[in-house]
């Protein structure tokens, strides 16, 4: 079982005495996209969270991308996160609550000048643009949501994380996280009333030290010990959120 799939998730759930299900979708298909909410509701009778994590990712510098490439990485960070929240929106509305969680990232905001030489080499503009359009769009639907008590929040690395699929993309050298800290930082929000919450864009090693939360190993078993951003991190992200 491949670590993070579905069916290693689902494991882990049911091993520790809940119940789980898994739904496979390809979101780059519009029919599977646009009925997967459905799907969810249909077994549940309501949906509480959408937490919009899927991604492709194919860096390439701006004068060599393609435009397939360009309107693949447009169509997993911003269509898609759009259609699921418009989809979700009705049930958590008639439900009187929500909360939607957008997975953001630390290269949405403006790169430190004088430019690093992983700007200059990267080839991630347009992944970066389209985050940074996902932010935007957090804070604008949050605002549109407020009333209906339905909290939205992007949530993002404050480096990196080197998962399986994003190791081939980040250098050797650059700086990474354990994922447990951008966990936590979305499990202490929930915490927190939707009204205060909404709209904050949160980074990972910067929330739980900024507010002192404890972080937990993901078993919840252990208490990992304290993670200060490092030096190297992008100045302008803010500790409390923005």
């Amino acid at each position: 079982m491949l670590p993070g799939t579905i069916g290693e998730t689902i494991e882990l759930i049911e091993a520790a005495g809940g119940k789980a299900f898994g739904i496979v979708a390809d979101l780059e298909d519009p029919r599977q996209r646009a009925d997967l909410i459905d799907q969810v509701v249909q077994h549940t009778g309501r949906i509480d969270i959408l937490v919009n994590n899927a991604g492709f990712a194919d860096y390439s510098m701006v004068e060599k991308m393609s435009l397939e490439t360009f309107d693949r990485t447009v169509e997993h960070y911003l269509r898609t996160p759009f259609v699921l929240t418009q989809a979700a929106i009705p049930h958590m509305r008639a439900q009187g609550a929500g909360w939607i969680v957008n997975i953001g990232s630390v290269t949405g905001l403006p790169p430190i000048r004088p430019y690093r030489d992983y700007n200059k080499t990267s080839g991630d503009v347009i992944y970066a643009s389209l985050k940074a359009a996902l932010h935007r769009f957090t804070q604008g639907v949050a605002a549109e949501l407020l009333d209906s008590n339905i909290a939205v929040n992007a949530v993002g690395p404050s480096s990196a994380v080197r998962t399986p699929g994003a190791a081939s993309l980040i250098p050797d050298t650059f700086p990474t996280e354990p994922v447990e800290y951008l966990a936590e930082t979305v499990l202490a929000m929930c915490h927190r009333p939707a009204a205060e919450r909404t709209g904050l864009v949160a980074f990972s090693l910067h929330y739980p030290w900024s507010q002192r939360i404890p972080v937990h190993t993901l078993d919840g078993r252990e208490v990992l010990p304290p993670l200060e951003p490092p030096a190297t991190a992008n100045p302008n992200i803010l500790p409390g959120g923005m």
